[in-house]
Protein backbone atom coordinates (compact mmCIF):
# COMPACT_ATOMS: atom_id res chain seq x y z
CA UNK A 1 0.00 0.00 0.00
CA UNK A 2 1.36 3.29 -1.29
CA UNK A 3 1.99 5.81 2.02
CA UNK A 4 1.06 9.40 1.86
CA UNK A 5 3.19 11.83 3.92
CA UNK A 6 -0.13 13.92 5.88
CA UNK A 7 2.94 16.26 7.29
CA UNK A 8 2.36 14.84 10.51
CA UNK A 9 5.38 14.98 12.81
CA UNK A 10 7.80 11.54 12.74
CA UNK A 11 7.98 11.03 16.45
CA UNK A 12 7.41 12.89 19.59
CA UNK A 13 4.03 12.31 22.14
CA UNK A 14 1.80 14.26 19.32
CA UNK A 15 2.91 11.34 16.77
CA UNK A 16 2.52 8.72 19.73
CA UNK A 17 -0.83 9.72 20.26
CA UNK A 18 -1.58 9.97 16.49
CA UNK A 19 -0.48 6.85 15.94
CA UNK A 20 -2.22 5.08 19.25
CA UNK A 21 -5.41 6.80 17.48
CA UNK A 22 -5.29 5.64 14.31
CA UNK A 23 -4.24 1.83 15.50
CA UNK A 24 -7.76 2.02 17.67
CA UNK A 25 -9.92 3.08 14.99
CA UNK A 26 -8.07 0.91 12.37
CA UNK A 27 -8.12 -1.88 14.87
CA UNK A 28 -11.66 -4.14 14.55
CA UNK A 29 -11.19 -6.73 17.31
CA UNK A 30 -11.07 -3.66 19.81
CA UNK A 31 -13.69 -4.83 22.22
CA UNK A 32 -16.45 -2.71 22.66
CA UNK A 33 -18.64 -1.61 25.79
CA UNK A 34 -22.08 -0.22 25.97
CA UNK A 35 -20.53 3.75 26.76
CA UNK A 36 -18.37 3.25 23.42
CA UNK A 37 -22.15 3.43 21.47
CA UNK A 38 -23.08 6.94 24.09
CA UNK A 39 -22.67 10.38 22.10
CA UNK A 40 -21.65 13.73 24.41
CA UNK A 41 -25.34 14.71 23.26
CA UNK A 42 -27.79 15.52 26.05
CA UNK A 43 -30.79 12.67 25.28
CA UNK A 44 -33.68 15.01 24.88
CA UNK A 45 -36.91 13.21 25.29
CA UNK A 46 -39.64 13.46 27.67
CA UNK A 47 -38.72 11.97 31.02
CA UNK A 48 -40.41 8.36 31.13
CA UNK A 49 -39.99 8.00 27.11
CA UNK A 50 -40.07 4.41 26.27
CA UNK A 51 -37.42 5.48 23.58
CA UNK A 52 -34.62 5.44 26.22
CA UNK A 53 -35.04 2.00 27.22
CA UNK A 54 -34.51 1.05 23.87
CA UNK A 55 -31.81 3.29 23.16
CA UNK A 56 -30.09 1.93 26.39
CA UNK A 57 -30.77 -1.57 24.89
CA UNK A 58 -29.41 -0.80 21.91
CA UNK A 59 -26.31 0.60 23.24
CA UNK A 60 -26.04 -2.27 25.43
CA UNK A 61 -26.31 -5.04 22.91
CA UNK A 62 -24.40 -3.71 20.33
CA UNK A 63 -20.91 -4.83 21.61
CA UNK A 64 -22.18 -8.17 21.50
CA UNK A 65 -21.91 -8.02 17.44
CA UNK A 66 -18.35 -7.23 17.04
CA UNK A 67 -19.34 -4.78 14.72
CA UNK A 68 -16.22 -1.28 14.74
CA UNK A 69 -18.40 1.93 15.31
CA UNK A 70 -17.13 3.25 11.68
CA UNK A 71 -18.74 0.35 10.17
CA UNK A 72 -21.97 1.20 11.13
CA UNK A 73 -24.61 3.69 10.13
CA UNK A 74 -27.94 4.91 11.47
CA UNK A 75 -30.29 6.37 9.16
CA UNK A 76 -33.27 8.13 10.89
CA UNK A 77 -36.73 9.93 9.07
CA UNK A 78 -38.67 12.62 11.20
CA UNK A 79 -40.31 12.16 14.41
CA UNK A 80 -39.30 11.56 18.42
CA UNK A 81 -37.78 8.10 17.15
CA UNK A 82 -35.11 10.02 14.64
CA UNK A 83 -33.25 11.95 17.02
CA UNK A 84 -31.86 8.36 17.55
CA UNK A 85 -28.61 9.12 15.49
CA UNK A 86 -27.67 12.14 17.51
CA UNK A 87 -27.43 9.60 20.33
CA UNK A 88 -25.17 6.80 18.73
CA UNK A 89 -21.48 7.11 18.62
CA UNK A 90 -21.65 5.61 14.90
CA UNK A 91 -21.72 7.34 12.01
CA UNK A 92 -25.59 8.52 11.12
CA UNK A 93 -27.94 10.54 9.46
CA UNK A 94 -30.98 12.78 10.33
CA UNK A 95 -32.28 12.33 7.00
CA UNK A 96 -36.39 13.56 5.14
CA UNK A 97 -39.83 12.51 6.58
CA UNK A 98 -40.57 8.92 5.81
CA UNK A 99 -37.81 8.76 3.48
CA UNK A 100 -35.45 6.57 5.65
CA UNK A 101 -35.51 3.54 3.88
CA UNK A 102 -34.83 5.17 0.76
CA UNK A 103 -31.71 6.32 1.65
CA UNK A 104 -30.46 3.96 3.75
CA UNK A 105 -30.92 1.32 0.54
CA UNK A 106 -28.82 3.15 -1.53
CA UNK A 107 -26.01 3.30 1.38
CA UNK A 108 -26.47 -0.31 1.94
CA UNK A 109 -26.76 -1.08 -2.04
CA UNK A 110 -23.22 0.82 -2.68
CA UNK A 111 -21.57 0.38 0.49
CA UNK A 112 -22.33 -3.44 1.40
CA UNK A 113 -19.25 -3.86 4.20
CA UNK A 114 -21.31 -1.52 6.69
CA UNK A 115 -24.10 -2.11 8.66
CA UNK A 116 -27.15 -0.37 8.05
CA UNK A 117 -29.78 0.43 10.47
CA UNK A 118 -33.00 2.66 10.00
CA UNK A 119 -35.04 3.87 13.18
CA UNK A 120 -38.37 5.11 12.36
CA UNK A 121 -41.90 5.24 13.84
CA UNK A 122 -45.63 4.51 13.16
CA UNK A 123 -45.67 8.07 11.08
CA UNK A 124 -42.82 8.00 9.83
CA UNK A 125 -42.50 4.74 8.48
CA UNK A 126 -46.22 3.74 7.32
CA UNK A 127 -47.92 7.28 6.47
CA UNK A 128 -45.97 9.38 4.33
CA UNK A 129 -42.20 6.58 4.39
CA UNK A 130 -45.53 3.69 3.49
CA UNK A 131 -44.06 3.43 -0.13
CA UNK A 132 -40.34 3.61 0.51
CA UNK A 133 -40.48 1.01 3.53
CA UNK A 134 -42.51 -1.88 1.50
CA UNK A 135 -40.20 -1.59 -1.08
CA UNK A 136 -36.97 -2.28 1.26
CA UNK A 137 -39.00 -5.01 2.90
CA UNK A 138 -39.46 -6.93 -0.63
CA UNK A 139 -36.35 -5.73 -2.15
CA UNK A 140 -34.74 -7.65 1.37
CA UNK A 141 -31.65 -5.09 1.04
CA UNK A 142 -29.53 -5.93 3.81
CA UNK A 143 -30.94 -3.88 6.43
CA UNK A 144 -32.11 -3.76 10.05
CA UNK A 145 -35.25 -1.96 10.48
CA UNK A 146 -35.94 -0.39 14.29
CA UNK A 147 -40.11 0.86 14.10
CA UNK A 148 -40.75 2.75 17.37
CA UNK A 149 -44.91 2.22 17.23
CA UNK A 150 -46.39 4.13 20.36
CA UNK A 151 -49.54 4.63 18.16
CA UNK A 152 -50.15 8.24 18.21
CA UNK A 153 -47.81 11.10 16.30
CA UNK A 154 -45.62 12.45 19.42
CA UNK A 155 -43.31 15.12 17.76
CA UNK A 156 -46.68 17.07 16.87
CA UNK A 157 -48.24 16.85 19.89
CA UNK A 158 -50.85 14.21 19.94
CA UNK A 159 -52.89 13.04 16.57
CA UNK A 160 -53.60 10.15 15.63
CA UNK A 161 -51.69 7.89 13.55
CA UNK A 162 -51.64 5.12 11.00
CA UNK A 163 -51.91 2.45 13.79
CA UNK A 164 -54.15 4.22 16.42
CA UNK A 165 -57.48 2.18 17.09
CA UNK A 166 -60.49 2.65 15.86
CA UNK A 167 -62.89 5.31 17.96
CA UNK A 168 -59.16 6.67 19.36
CA UNK A 169 -59.99 10.74 20.23
CA UNK A 170 -57.40 12.62 19.83
CA UNK A 171 -56.33 16.75 18.36
CA UNK A 172 -57.29 15.72 15.07
CA UNK A 173 -60.04 12.86 15.83
CA UNK A 174 -62.14 14.68 18.34
CA UNK A 175 -64.94 12.66 17.85
CA UNK A 176 -62.67 9.12 17.30
CA UNK A 177 -60.56 8.33 14.65
CA UNK A 178 -62.44 6.04 11.51
CA UNK A 179 -59.44 4.83 10.25
CA UNK A 180 -58.73 1.02 10.34
CA UNK A 181 -55.02 0.89 11.66
CA UNK A 182 -52.38 -1.04 10.35
CA UNK A 183 -50.87 -4.19 11.80
CA UNK A 184 -47.32 -3.29 10.82
CA UNK A 185 -46.01 -7.55 11.52
CA UNK A 186 -48.72 -7.82 8.77
CA UNK A 187 -48.22 -5.53 6.44
CA UNK A 188 -44.08 -6.68 6.59
CA UNK A 189 -45.31 -10.21 6.24
CA UNK A 190 -47.62 -8.99 2.96
CA UNK A 191 -44.66 -7.67 1.17
CA UNK A 192 -42.63 -10.60 2.25
CA UNK A 193 -40.06 -9.03 4.21
CA UNK A 194 -37.69 -12.24 5.24
CA UNK A 195 -37.21 -11.39 8.94
CA UNK A 196 -40.06 -9.52 11.23
CA UNK A 197 -40.42 -9.53 14.48
CA UNK A 198 -41.85 -7.33 17.74
CA UNK A 199 -41.15 -6.29 20.74
CA UNK A 200 -41.69 -4.22 23.88
CA UNK A 201 -39.75 -1.72 25.44
CA UNK A 202 -39.75 -2.48 29.13
CA UNK A 203 -38.93 -5.88 28.21
CA UNK A 204 -35.30 -6.20 27.72
CA UNK A 205 -34.68 -9.29 27.60
CA UNK A 206 -37.21 -9.99 24.95
CA UNK A 207 -36.01 -7.04 23.17
CA UNK A 208 -32.51 -7.78 23.31
CA UNK A 209 -33.29 -11.17 21.57
CA UNK A 210 -35.02 -9.73 18.67
CA UNK A 211 -32.08 -7.11 18.32
CA UNK A 212 -29.62 -9.45 18.16
CA UNK A 213 -31.42 -12.05 15.32
CA UNK A 214 -32.12 -9.03 13.78
CA UNK A 215 -28.84 -7.65 13.61
CA UNK A 216 -27.76 -11.07 12.16
CA UNK A 217 -29.84 -11.46 9.71
CA UNK A 218 -29.26 -11.26 5.98
CA UNK A 219 -31.76 -9.07 4.29
CA UNK A 220 -34.30 -6.85 5.66
CA UNK A 221 -34.74 -7.43 9.56
CA UNK A 222 -38.25 -5.05 10.57
CA UNK A 223 -38.77 -4.99 14.35
CA UNK A 224 -42.11 -3.69 15.82
CA UNK A 225 -41.17 -2.60 18.76
CA UNK A 226 -44.62 -1.33 21.37
CA UNK A 227 -43.12 1.90 22.73
CA UNK A 228 -44.81 4.11 25.09
CA UNK A 229 -45.38 7.55 24.78
CA UNK A 230 -46.20 8.80 28.46
CA UNK A 231 -47.46 12.14 27.24
CA UNK A 232 -49.79 11.80 23.94
CA UNK A 233 -50.45 8.26 24.99
CA UNK A 234 -49.74 6.71 27.87
CA UNK A 235 -50.57 3.43 28.88
CA UNK A 236 -51.14 2.25 25.44
CA UNK A 237 -50.22 -0.94 26.11
CA UNK A 238 -50.65 -1.84 29.75
CA UNK A 239 -52.93 -5.23 29.25
CA UNK A 240 -49.43 -6.57 27.68
CA UNK A 241 -47.13 -4.48 30.25
CA UNK A 242 -49.68 -5.68 33.12
CA UNK A 243 -48.10 -8.70 35.58
CA UNK A 244 -51.87 -9.23 36.38
CA UNK A 245 -52.70 -9.06 32.25
CA UNK A 246 -49.21 -9.53 30.54
CA UNK A 247 -49.25 -13.47 30.45
CA UNK A 248 -53.06 -13.71 29.99
CA UNK A 249 -52.93 -11.85 26.44
CA UNK A 250 -49.12 -12.45 25.10
CA UNK A 251 -48.04 -15.22 23.22
CA UNK A 252 -44.60 -15.79 23.36
CA UNK A 253 -42.70 -17.16 20.34
CA UNK A 254 -40.13 -19.41 20.75
CA UNK A 255 -38.69 -21.61 17.25
CA UNK A 256 -39.45 -25.03 17.62
CA UNK A 257 -41.75 -24.50 20.93
CA UNK A 258 -45.29 -25.46 21.23
CA UNK A 259 -47.39 -21.86 21.15
CA UNK A 260 -48.94 -22.10 24.91
CA UNK A 261 -49.38 -19.17 26.81
CA UNK A 262 -51.52 -17.48 29.79
CA UNK A 263 -51.48 -18.57 33.71
CA UNK A 264 -50.45 -22.27 33.82
CA UNK A 265 -50.46 -22.39 30.01
CA UNK A 266 -54.40 -22.34 29.93
CA UNK A 267 -54.87 -21.23 26.49
CA UNK A 268 -52.91 -22.50 23.39
CA UNK A 269 -52.80 -21.74 19.55
CA UNK A 270 -54.13 -24.43 16.60
CA UNK A 271 -55.34 -24.31 13.39
CA UNK A 272 -59.06 -23.35 12.53
CA UNK A 273 -61.19 -24.90 10.23
CA UNK A 274 -59.92 -22.81 6.92
CA UNK A 275 -56.00 -22.79 7.56
CA UNK A 276 -55.60 -20.16 9.75
CA UNK A 277 -55.18 -20.02 13.58
CA UNK A 278 -56.99 -19.14 16.38
CA UNK A 279 -56.97 -19.64 20.27
CA UNK A 280 -58.17 -22.78 22.21
CA UNK A 281 -57.88 -23.54 25.47
CA UNK A 282 -54.93 -26.47 26.53
CA UNK A 283 -57.37 -28.72 28.12
CA UNK A 284 -59.94 -28.86 25.76
CA UNK A 285 -57.35 -30.25 22.72
CA UNK A 286 -54.69 -32.83 22.35
CA UNK A 287 -51.28 -31.79 22.40
CA UNK A 288 -50.27 -33.07 18.97
CA UNK A 289 -53.03 -30.05 17.98
CA UNK A 290 -50.93 -27.49 19.10
CA UNK A 291 -49.23 -25.23 16.75
CA UNK A 292 -45.26 -25.57 16.97
CA UNK A 293 -43.76 -22.38 16.35
CA UNK A 294 -41.82 -22.56 13.36
CA UNK A 295 -39.98 -19.08 12.39
CA UNK A 296 -38.39 -20.84 8.99
CA UNK A 297 -40.95 -21.31 6.99
CA UNK A 298 -40.27 -20.65 3.28
CA UNK A 299 -44.44 -19.00 2.92
CA UNK A 300 -45.17 -16.26 5.00
CA UNK A 301 -48.34 -17.46 5.41
CA UNK A 302 -48.01 -18.87 8.58
CA UNK A 303 -46.48 -15.87 9.94
CA UNK A 304 -49.31 -13.72 8.33
CA UNK A 305 -52.09 -15.85 10.23
CA UNK A 306 -49.88 -15.40 14.00
CA UNK A 307 -50.02 -11.63 13.38
CA UNK A 308 -53.85 -11.40 12.78
CA UNK A 309 -54.37 -13.13 15.96
CA UNK A 310 -54.29 -9.78 17.90
CA UNK A 311 -57.21 -7.54 17.74
CA UNK A 312 -56.51 -3.89 18.22
CA UNK A 313 -57.31 -4.24 21.81
CA UNK A 314 -53.92 -6.14 21.96
CA UNK A 315 -55.36 -8.95 22.77
CA UNK A 316 -53.68 -12.45 22.16
CA UNK A 317 -50.19 -10.30 20.52
CA UNK A 318 -47.41 -12.78 19.61
CA UNK A 319 -43.95 -11.52 20.63
CA UNK A 320 -40.65 -12.47 18.93
CA UNK A 321 -39.65 -13.70 15.80
CA UNK A 322 -42.39 -14.23 13.32
CA UNK A 323 -40.18 -15.20 10.52
CA UNK A 324 -36.46 -15.67 9.73
CA UNK A 325 -35.65 -17.03 6.24
CA UNK A 326 -33.27 -16.43 3.68
CA UNK A 327 -32.94 -15.30 0.46
CA UNK A 328 -30.91 -13.96 -1.97
CA UNK A 329 -30.30 -10.07 -0.87
CA UNK A 330 -30.71 -6.87 -3.15
CA UNK A 331 -27.15 -5.16 -2.97
CA UNK A 332 -25.65 -9.09 -3.08
CA UNK A 333 -27.87 -9.47 -6.81
CA UNK A 334 -26.72 -5.63 -7.67
CA UNK A 335 -23.07 -5.96 -6.95
CA UNK A 336 -23.28 -9.56 -8.91
CA UNK A 337 -24.75 -7.80 -11.83
CA UNK A 338 -22.62 -4.67 -11.81
CA UNK A 339 -19.57 -7.61 -12.10
CA UNK A 340 -21.14 -9.18 -14.85
CA UNK A 341 -21.48 -6.02 -16.78
CA UNK A 342 -18.17 -5.32 -16.69
CA UNK A 343 -16.84 -9.04 -17.37
CA UNK A 344 -19.03 -8.28 -20.53
CA UNK A 345 -17.66 -4.72 -21.47
CA UNK A 346 -21.23 -3.67 -20.80
CA UNK A 347 -20.33 -1.11 -18.50
CA UNK A 348 -18.72 1.41 -20.80
CA UNK A 349 -20.92 4.67 -20.08
CA UNK A 350 -19.90 6.53 -22.71
CA UNK A 351 -21.49 3.64 -25.02
CA UNK A 352 -24.40 3.93 -22.61
CA UNK A 353 -25.09 7.80 -23.32
CA UNK A 354 -24.34 7.86 -27.22
CA UNK A 355 -24.97 4.30 -28.47
CA UNK A 356 -28.49 2.75 -29.27
CA UNK A 357 -31.51 4.95 -30.04
CA UNK A 358 -30.38 8.56 -30.46
CA UNK A 359 -31.95 11.73 -31.96
CA UNK A 360 -31.33 15.45 -32.46
CA UNK A 361 -33.76 18.06 -31.41
CA UNK A 362 -33.57 20.69 -33.89
CA UNK A 363 -35.03 24.35 -32.66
Amino acid sequence: MTSIDLGMPAEGPIADAIAASLATQGDKETELKGKDFKTDQEVRWCPGCGDYVILNAVQSFLPSLGIAREDMVIVSGIGCSSRFPYYMNTYGMHSIHGRAPAIATGLAASRPDLSVWVVTGDGDALSIGGNHLIHALRRNVNMTILLFNNRIYGLTKGQYSPTSEVGKVTKSTPMGSLDHPFNPVSLALGADATFVGRAMDSDRKGLTDVLRQAAEHQGTSLVEIYQNCNIFNDGAFELLKDPATGTQWSIPLVHGEPLVFGPDGASCVVQDDVGGLRIAETNQVDADQIVVHDAHRESPAYAFALSRLSSQDLRYTPMGVFRSVRKPTYDAMMSEQLDAARTQGAADLDALLTGGDTWTVEG
